[in-house]
């Protein structure tokens, strides 16, 4: 017998989830390890990006 998988259309409470943090500026910051650093004006720079919503973040240390 094959499994039954079931077709529904997902709540809006599972299709919005986590997204109102990012809305009020509570993002979840990761390393952007695809391009971990760079080098902008004699600075060494680190890519940060959020895992909920996807947006970059650039911070010079």
């Amino acid at each position: 017998m094959a499994d039954v998988i079931p077709f529904r259309k997902p709540t809006l409470k599972e299709k919005h989830k986590g997204k109102t943090l990012c809305r009020h500026g509570h993002h979840k910051w990761e390393v952007d390890v695809a391009k971990q650093f760079d080098v902008k004006q004699g600075r060494l720079v680190t890519r940060y990006v959020c895992t909920r919503c996807g947006k970059h973040k650039v911070k010079a240390h």
